[in-house]
């Protein structure tokens, strides 16, 4: 079978990646977490992650009927490292929701003429009307992260970037938008063998980009880029939640549940939505490079 990017990803397995990730994922059985440092040693049954989500997606029918009826406008943005699970936990989202009031944004990189504008011009445009819930994979935080490791933009353009982000979101909350704010983080390990398994499946090679195989190269650039990103854009009014997503069902649980309680909508059932783990979804103090 012929692998994208000529099985670079594969390359960097065998041949570049550190003997502890090569080796993690190699005594790993399928089940397993490996990250030494997640709470949890395996993944979430698969019994009690399905009960779950059934619950959870019921509240957010239930949301979502509430923000038609209120004309409440809520934006959830997702960031994460590549692999991380976002779209993934978009989908679970959205999974039972009306498509008509519940939209995805993700945005290609910018155009010529949209580099020429506003950096959050091009954002302000899909932000929420009155009964939306809009999702963003990936967002203007592009500019905080992947853009400084690659060198996409410049140390200046970031620094006015940091300036502007957290007024920019104090506008958009006081004028009634509903905003979160997730990143999501997955181990060094984990990643790796998520790129693996892409690499392999005929049915998510489209997923993989040039940036991601470029990417495996850059983990202690993303971290550090990662790390000061959640500092400097941390604020009340928007602040991270920020989800370890080594286990994908337990970040796709923590990542809806962490909605579902932070807003009072009609009919809201407290006992169905369960209690947060906060050993999963907590502020930017549970990130882990």
């Amino acid at each position: 079978m012929e692998l994208p990017f000529d099985g670079a990803i594969s390359s960097f397995y065998e041949s570049e990646a550190p003997d502890p990730i090569r080796n993690a994922i190699q005594l790993a059985d399928k089940g397993d977490i490996i990250d030494a440092s997640y709470p949890y040693s395996e993944r979430l049954n698969r019994k009690a992650y399905e009960r779950d989500m059934a619950a959870l997606q019921i509240e957010m029918v239930k949301l979502q009927a509430w923000a038609k009826e209120s004309g409440a406008r809520i934006a959830i943005l997702f960031e994460g490292r590549d692999a991380a699970g976002k779209g993934g936990t978009i989908k679970r989202f959205r999974e039972n929701l009306n498509p008509r009031g519940a939209r995805v944004v993700a945005l290609s990189k910018p155009s010529d003429t949209e580099q020429s504008q506003w950096y959050f011009q091009r954002y302000v445009q899909h932000m929420p009307a009155a009964g939306e819930i809009v999702f963003f994979d990936r967002s203007w935080y592009n500019r905080g992260v992947v853009e400084k490791v690659f060198g996409f933009c410049t140390d200046a353009q970031r620094e006015h970037f940091f300036a502007q982000v957290p007024d920019f979101e104090r506008m958009l909350v006081e004028d009634g938008v509903i905003l979160f704010k997730f990143w999501l983080n997955v181990g060094r390990a984990e990643q790796l063998r998520r790129f693996l398994k892409r690499e392999r499946d005929p049915l998510k090679q489209w997923k993989l980009s040039w940036i991601d195989v470029e990417g495996l190269k850059k983990w202690d650039a993303y971290s550090a880029a990662i790390r000061e990103t959640l500092e400097r854009t941390d604020i009340p009014e928007a602040p991270w939640a920020v989800v370890r997503s080594d286990d994908k069902r337990r970040a796709r649980l923590s990542a809806i549940r962490h909605v579902l309680t932070r807003i009072d909508y009609a009919r809201k059932d407290a006992r169905a939505i369960g209690a947060c783990d906060e050993l999963i979804c907590g502020g930017k103090d549970i990130w882990h490079a």
